[in-house]
């Protein structure tokens, strides 16, 4: 009984060790995803589709373009669009997926992955929509009481410059639709709210997403990013079971220039944790936004398997919420990650497994600081091509890591991509080692054109004032 039992065991084990996991997309919250994975004894490699010039050198990682199938037993693809994902999952017998950017979750992959037999880290498309659509996120959230902003919706330009005229400002604009984190104005005069309706509405500078907008209250105070795993399934829901974990509070910084000033962009960096967010503080924002969200999942009956990100203002009033994210935030996942004293790979498939209500998150004592380097130009046109230089011995001398964002590799050479092009993350006992370490190490990278904030993480780079 004993050998049978021996041998069972190893089975499951050689089984369990051996996970292969497909990762989506191509971002710096990829590679993040990719590196900690990576970590993980119970995974053996990690299929990037497309990844970047960072996963191209990860440890188990292998990077595969979507397009160019023709490595499955010298056959062309059979499939295209986000068919192509399922295919190269199953050509390499992957075990489960993680689905990194917002896109193919509000197109419906996930469901494609669960249809398929694969598992899915990531909410099917019915729940994606929390984050597609901000008409539908403010309904919900208005629907099961969770604490936001007071807002309307508009598909009348006339109507909403009537709006404004009448409410006054500061004010909030917001593209109804995924926008690329550019459909979003904070307007500090009724001219610049009026000029925020045009462009989204008129210019077509986003797209169908601006087709329906949301104009929302303003909100005076500090804003915080919260990430969760969540397990929201029929079976989870009947049996209490149904649950959102949250990680530890980070904060992002999106004005692209000191002081929060300039431009918003897609993140100029990140911290985590936050010395100024209290138990307190987080059990209010438990209490008004978490739980009521759950309680709308269940109730909505969405099947919602992977991570959502909360956008949250703490106010005078308490936190209220401003958006969601239905997926890892970027730049946060480069700061919260390194955070992470459990496994990760174990955790996605707590997710997927239904079994997240039992799983315990154990978090480092200390701060990691992320700031991002960006392409010059950048948030607006930008070059592209940049060699990029590192210094590898003294990055990791400061204890730092480099995710990749927007640069890929060619013929052995990294070159810049994007205007995000990478985030120095660094561990430290306390903040100002942490800061430290990260400013060092992206003191060792350097490409034409670079530029990055000085002032992540430190009083006065907040988005908001003082409370």
């Amino acid at each position: 009984f004993c050998i049978i039992q021996e041998f069972y065991l190893a089975i499951y084990f050689i089984y369990i060790y051996f996970m292969k996991v497909i990762v989506v997309g191509s971002g710096g919250r990829e590679h993040a995803i990719s590196w900690k994975l990576a970590q993980s004894s119970l995974v053996s490699e990690i299929i990037c589709v497309p990844g970047n010039g960072g996963t191209a050198h990860e440890e188990k990682c292998r990077n595969i373009l979507p397009a160019d199938c023709a490595y499955l037993n010298g056959k062309d693809c059979k499939s295209s669009g986000q068919a192509a994902y399922i295919e190269i999952a199953k050509h390499e017998g992957c075990d489960f997926a993680v689905i990194g950017p917002e896109d193919p979750l509000a197109e419906g992959l996930a469901d494609l992955f669960w249809e398929a037999g694969i598992p899915c880290v990531g909410p099917k498309k019915e729940a994606a929509q929390l984050e597609a659509s901000k008409d539908v996120a403010k309904a919900f959230m208005k629907k099961y009481g969770v604490a936001c902003a007071a807002s309307e919706t508009f598909t009348d330009e006339q109507q909403a410059h009537d709006y404004v005229e009448k409410h006054g400002a500061p004010i909030v604009i917001k593209a109804d639709g995924l926008a690329a984190g550019k459909g979003v104005t904070v307007a500090a005069t009724v001219k610049d709210a009026h000029d925020a309706i045009s462009d989204i509405m008129n210019s077509g500078r986003v797209g169908n997403a601006g087709k329906k907008l949301v104009i929302e209250d303003y909100l005076e105070g500090v804003e915080i990013s919260v990430l969760a795993a969540v397990c929201v399934t029929a079976k989870t829901a009947a049996t209490g079971k149904a649950t959102i974990v949250p990680f530890l509070p980070a904060r992002d910084h999106k004005r692209l220039l000191d002081g929060a000033k300039g431009p918003n962009t897609g993140g100029m960096g990140a911290v985590c944790p936050l010395s100024d967010v209290t138990e307190e503080m987080m059990a209010q924002f438990k209490a008004n936004c978490l739980e009521p969200t759950l309680k709308g999942l269940i109730a909505e009956k969405f099947d919602y398997r992977g991570f959502i990100f909360f956008g949250v203002m703490l106010t005078k009033d308490g936190p209220k919420l401003l958006e969601y994210n239905v997926r890892l935030g970027d730049p946060e996942t480069q700061a919260v990650l390194p955070m992470m004293d459990f496994d990760f790979a174990a955790l996605c498939k707590a997710i997927t497994d239904e079994s997240l209500s039992d799983f315990n998150c154990t978090w480092k004592k200390g701060f990691v600081a992320s700031p991002v380097a960006v392409s010059a130009g950048y948030p607006g046109d930008y070059q592209k091509g940049k060699v990029i230089s590192m210094d590898k011995a003294a990055i990791q001398q400061a204890g730092a890591k480099v995710f990749i964002a927007g640069a890929v590799e060619k013929d052995g050479v990294l070159a810049t991509s994007g205007g995000r092009v990478l985030a120095c993350s660094a561990f430290g006992s306390t903040f100002d080692e942490a800061w430290n370490n990260s400013y060092k190490a992206l003191k060792s990278v350097s490409f034409d054109g670079m530029f990055y904030r000085k002032d992540i993480g430190l009083p006065g780079a907040a988005e908001s004032g003082k409370l």
